[in-house]
């Protein structure tokens, strides 16, 4: 088989719908490119009949290439493998949902032969989503924004290209909690955005809920960022300085004579926001300490049951 120019990479879970469609396209867009190319699909532990309708594609054209999980290990997991894999000298990272359009794909090509080493999709428009999506979304990229040290663009989702230099610096990375779209920010090099408009998914429902990118977003924070943990520490020192200062004035209103502030619900009340902020805080270090606990068992990040065409 020839050594493909550009691999394509795109993580799928439960698109039985979907596949048969998003390869028309790839292979449509990729075959007026005029350069050998490679579809790589990581086939995400799917329960369905994805696996199946793979092998079909793989028998039909030895260009689409497969790896299976042993189980399901989620996106960010699923792209890392498709990047391990991939032989291309530019890699795009596509869901297989058709969301985001393959047709974009030689936009991002003609920015990387400009010489850029990253090209990321910026979703200009969004279809077919809830103003709870939308919202959350938006506010998701703001939450990161403040908080990482990194910097991500707004509206700039998985959907872009890599140059051979950024996969390579983002295989050596193998952190289990994983962020591709901070990581690729991280590793530096020159970027750019290509806008593009969002489509409604093809069939299906979407992979990512609320609960899913929250858990995105903690991620994010923990894997970029100390400042919750600095939060905790400047929290603790200002409910320091009330309860000293509330000591003195309670000392002062007593030495006046006067009637300080008193009773079981004043009590209870500070009991309660006392141990809510240090549960609070108890928490986040947790976050932490699990993120360290997952690296020193240096578990691999994924396993295979079966591979095609690699």
């Amino acid at each position: 088989m020839t050594q493909p120019l550009f691999s394509i990479v795109a993580p799928a879970f439960n698109e039985e719908e979907t596949l048969p469609e998003f390869y028309r396209h790839v292979r449509q867009v990729m075959d007026g490119v005029g350069e050998p190319w490679e579809l790589i699909v990581v086939n995400d532990g799917s329960s369905d009949r994805t696996m199946d309708i793979l092998r079909q594609l793989h028998a039909e054209d030895p260009r689409v290439c497969v790896v299976s999980f042993a189980r399901n290990f989620g996106h960010q997991i699923a792209v890392t493998a498709g990047l391990d894999h991939a032989r291309g000298q530019a890699v795009v990272v596509i869901d297989a949902d058709l969301q985001d359009p393959p047709e974009v794909i030689p936009e991002l090509i003609a920015r990387w032969r400009e010489g850029y080493h990253v090209v990321y999709g910026v979703r200009a428009e969004r279809e077919g989503e809830t103003w709870f999506k939308l919202f959350t979304a938006r506010l998701f990229y703001r939450l990161i924004g403040a908080l990482t040290d990194v910097d991500i663009p707004m509206e700039a989702g998985d959907f872009r290209l890599l140059d051979r230099q950024v996969v390579d610096e983002l295989r050596a990375m193998r952190e289990r909690h994983r962020f591709i779209r901070a990581m690729t920010s991280w590793v530096g090099y020159r970027q750019i955005g290509v806008p593009y408009r969002r489509q409604p998914r093809f069939a299906g429902e979407t992979k990512y809920p609320f609960r899913k990118m929250f858990r995105l977003a903690i991620n994010a924070i923990t894997g970029f960022s100390d400042l919750p943990l600095k939060l905790a520490t400047t929290c603790g020192f200002v409910l320091l300085a009330a309860g000293l200062l509330l000591g003195v004035v309670l000392l002062a209103l007593r030495l006046a004579g006067l009637a300080p502030l008193a009773g079981q619900g004043t009590v209870l009340t500070a009991v309660i926001l006392l141990s809510g902020t240090q549960l609070i805080f108890l928490g986040i270090i947790g976050e932490y300490l699990a993120r360290i606990y997952d690296e020193v068992r240096r578990r691999p990040l994924y396993t295979v049951q079966e591979t095609l065409g690699l």
